[in-house]
């Protein structure tokens, strides 16, 4: 069949990596060039920043996410948000590209997307919208690939939804403008990925490599990244 869209995850998917190695290499940059400007003690930021990626995610849309994240912080931490906002924005352009060696290679994640565009109408990239704009731009930047690669980057300056809400993919479609049957979600976690995509009528594709959940809840088609290779130059 002909997808009208084909929609990425990022962490494990694109670029692979052990989420916890990776979030806990990147928190000890960002709390050392964050918590002598907040005057915080790194714990604490921890805190604060989970407690913020926690409103993110149960927000139910009455608000953008990046608002959640900073009311989260702000509760736990007592730092304001114009203390430090522009200190992460340089974060994640400048020092979190260093993040990379907390990742590893994809020599397929470029090839994938290019295929994507020569099935497809339009590409996103469908990755949980707990970071800014500029954060997602250097994490593609890991594998080779940039913002104009998609029709659709999901950051938290804009989505009002996170995964694994179902919500977030219905907001995805009304943007693109195609319907749930005309896309594809590839991703490699059953509970984020799978799960609500398929609820809310997508077809999917389950990447084995860094799989996060159990596939014995998922029968979809599923495979490495260079399977997923080869079944897009099925299409």
């Amino acid at each position: 069949m002909r997808y009208k869209a084909i929609l990425f995850d990022m962490d494990g998917t694109l670029l692979p990596m052990n989420v916890d190695d990776f979030t806990k290499g990147y928190f000890k940059m960002l709390c050392k060039k964050m918590c002598p400007i907040a005057d915080i003690d790194p714990e604490l930021n921890v805190k604060g920043i989970w407690a913020g990626v926690k409103l993110m995610v149960l927000n139910d849309g009455s608000r953008k996410n990046v608002e959640a994240f900073w009311e989260g912080y702000e509760k736990v931490t007592g730092v304001k948000r114009e203390v430090v906002e522009d200190i992460c924005e340089r974060f994640y352009g400048e020092e979190f590209l260093e993040a990379k060696v907390f990742t590893d290679e994809n020599p397929f994640a470029v090839k994938a997307v290019e295929l994507a565009h020569q099935k497809a109408d339009k590409v996103v990239l469908a990755t949980n919208p707990l970071f800014p704009l500029v954060a997602q731009k250097s994490r593609m930047s890991f594998v080779g690939l940039k913002e104009e690669d998609f029709d659709l980057v999901t950051a938290y300056e804009e989505e009002r939804y996170a995964k694994p809400n179902p919500k977030y993919y219905v907001s995805i479609l009304d943007r693109i403008g195609y319907k749930a049957e005309e896309c594809l979600m590839i991703g490699n976690d059953v509970d984020e990925d799978m799960l609500p995509a398929m609820s809310v009528g997508l077809d999917t594709y389950l990447i084995t490599d860094n799989m996060i959940t159990g596939k014995e809840e998922y029968t979809g088609k599923q495979g490495s990244f260079k399977d997923l290779v080869e079944y897009l130059e099925s299409l």
